[in-house]
């Protein structure tokens, strides 16, 4: 009897030691992102992290890091190139400065709808623009959403690009963007996400541009009184790991990543598609006045100069091939 209590003794040890092993060889990786936790990028975090778990068996531990605690989208993507930091959610402005051929994205009124958007993205133009990643230390594992943007401000409602004229915009570090909005009449102010709304609140700037999203995660009825429904570009975000880190994975472990990126992906666009009507009406509600009746063709006519400016650099024909996908 003493002799089997001893056994079950050992066995018990045997697989408490077993599971302890198990769970100090976890790999933690961080990811990391400038909205807060309570955001689309966050469900994506959340989404990434609990496909990687799942498929990996506890393997890999992933921890988020929201509103910029590992710093901005350019300081995130810096340390991705030299292994600092393992994976990030990113807007695509501050990519292009890093992989160029991203700026082709962001050209105004390129796409028509998000159905248009996702098929070029999950596409080959998606995945060619991915196979750019490579040389900069970056690996591009999904393309998910923040949505089309629109403009607010806090000094009045602009339906026309003439309403633009000297208002202060913050917009990304994006030449395409910076060149369509100084086109349109506006004085656009490139600035990390991580100093934007301190700007808005102390009046540095005047207004922004950014998906619904991004405005009701950081209640923009806060400091702003003006949206006006633009949807003057659309906007992807990518899910992007370090080259250094995902070259010390083996085959079966890199598939996982990209389903965990792909997971990432859906959730994102599956909160900015609940969140596009909903949130426009929680912004009303506390307060923002909502200018619906946009003049987009004069819009459109006023951003020209951005392509005339931009669109052989960053790419004609891929400008072309993504207004031509059905």
């Amino acid at each position: 009897m003493i002799k089997l209590h001893k056994t079950v003794v050992a066995l018990t040890l045997g697989a408490a030691l077993a599971a302890a092993t198990t769970a100090q060889a976890a790999q933690e990786m961080n990811l990391a992102f400038t909205p807060p936790l309570n955001s689309h990028y966050g469900d994506a975090g959340k989404a990434f992290a609990a496909e990687i778990d799942k498929l990996s068996e506890g393997k890999f531990k992933i921890n988020l890091k929201p509103a910029g605690a590992l710093g901005g989208e350019r300081d995130v993507i810096e340390g991705l190139e030299i292994g600092s930091v393992e994976i990030t959610i990113s807007s695509t402005g501050p990519i292009g400065s890093f992989v160029p051929e991203v700026y082709a994205l962001d050209f105004p009124f390129l796409f028509t709808s998000y159905d248009h958007a996702h098929r070029v993205l999950d596409g080959p133009i998606g995945q060619e623009i991915f196979a750019k990643f490579d040389a900069h230390g970056l690996i591009g594992l999904a393309w998910a959403e923040n949505g089309f943007r629109h403009v607010t401000n806090s000094v009045h409602p602009v339906q026309t690009p003439a309403d633009l004229a000297g208002l202060k915009l913050r917009t990304m570090e994006n030449k395409v963007h910076i060149a369509a909005f100084q086109a349109a009449g506006a004085s656009p102010t490139p600035m990390s996400w991580t100093e934007v709304i301190t700007a808005l609140q102390q009046g540095t700037v005047d207004g922004q541009e950014n998906p619904i999203t991004v405005l009701t995660a950081n209640k923009f009825w806060e400091f702003q009184k003006y949206l006006t429904l633009t949807s003057h570009v659309y906007s992807p975000a990518a899910v992007v790991m370090s080259k250094v880190v995902w070259d010390d994975l083996n085959d079966e472990e890199k598939g996982w990543f990209i389903q965990a990126g792909k997971a990432a992906a859906e959730a994102s666009r599956a909160t900015v598609r609940a969140n596009e009507t909903a949130g426009v009406e929680l912004l009303r509600e506390n307060g923002m006045e909502v200018v619906t009746d946009v003049d987009t063709a004069a819009f459109q006519q006023a951003v020209q100069p951005a392509y005339d400016k931009y669109a052989a650099e960053y790419g004609s024909s891929l400008i072309a091939r993504i207004r031509e996908t059905k």
